[in-house]
């Protein structure tokens, strides 16, 4: 299956969505008038494109219109898309560098998918013929480590782990020694999703960083935020707050295919800049898609046959 196949059926409720709304809102007519604008605006904003971001959008096809004088459904679907894939931005791939040794710092609350993502990223690289290790620093939750356990399992990669309640600076210390005795390609390392407060997960994570830079001076550092689309408006919010504590360098938005908010999305990349590397379409080992936004755009919107 194509990229542009897994966005179309990851995004099936959302484009379906979208789609009856444009058709509620042109039936019958060939023009965009002024009141359609506004409806159109409000089905943006019920597929969680967000407020600032519909109003955004809404501005910019409106100065679009006036500029071109056409308010025909295939002008206004063909401007609408160049301005979604203007907020999107240029496509970022997580790749690590052969030769080099890529750490992935996996940030989110609990409950995103972030452990499930880091086991699919295992299963991804290996595939590649990357070698991959796995840190297990949410020590905080003994299902964590179980969890994280388990997908080294399932994925054949080999997992650092300590007790419950032990420093999680400690693990990736230990994780980046054995990354190096491996020749490792890529060390996965997988945090707390939930402590005391901002300034808490603040610390943890600057001290988690402190380690990384300091025991593994060449490596290339990503640190990827996973989000949940079916959480809407709250995992844009979840973005800002982790922008803040962390040099978020990447994000990662799972459960897309989960409901018909897949606007979220847009609501992301609008309200926070930071390219989205990848998409989680599905359960499967293999739903863990390099986010694309042309293919996103596409599949998001029906198309002019509305």
């Amino acid at each position: 299956m194509g990229l542009l196949d897994s966005f179309r059926r990851g995004l099936e409720k959302t484009r379906a969505f979208v789609a009856a709304g444009l058709t509620r809102i042109a039936a019958g007519a060939g023009r965009f008038d002024e009141a359609m604008l506004d409806d159109l605006e409000t089905l943006l904003i019920q597929a969680d494109v967000g407020m600032a971001a519909a109003m955004d959008i809404m501005d910019r096809l409106k100065d679009r219109i006036r500029e071109t004088g056409n308010d025909s459904r295939e002008a206004v679907l063909a401007d609408l898309r160049t301005i979604l894939l203007d907020i999107m931005g240029r496509p970022r791939l997580l790749r690590p560098q052969r030769g080099r040794l890529t750490v992935i710092l996996m940030v989110g609350v609990n409950g995103t998918g972030k452990t499930t993502t880091a086991g699919k990223l295992c299963h991804r690289f290996g595939q590649e013929g990357y070698k991959v290790m796995l840190a297990a620093a949410d020590t905080f939750r003994a299902a964590a480590i179980e969890q994280l356990t388990n997908w080294g399992e399932r994925t054949a990669t080999p997992v650092i782990a300590h007790q419950v309640g032990s420093d999680p600076a400690a693990v990736v210390y230990d994780a980046i020694s054995g990354a190096k005795a491996r020749r490792a390609d890529v060390l996965i390392v997988d945090t707390a999703g939930r402590l005391h407060n901002k300034q808490n997960l603040m610390d943890e994570l600057g001290k988690i960083r402190r380690v990384i830079e300091r025991e593994a001076t060449d490596a290339v550092c990503e640190t990827l935020l996973v989000i949940d689309a079916t959480t809407g408006q709250n995992a844009v919010q979840q973005a800002k707050v982790f922008r803040e504590v962390a040099a978020v360098t990447g994000l990662a938005i799972t459960k897309l295919d989960g409901n018909a908010k897949g606007g979220v999305a847009i609501a992301v990349a609008h309200q926070t800049e930071t390219p989205i590397m990848l998409a989680g379409l599905g359960e499967g080992l293999d739903d863990l898609n390099d986010f694309d936004p042309d293919a996103f755009v596409t599949a998001l919107l029906p198309q002019n046959d509305i």
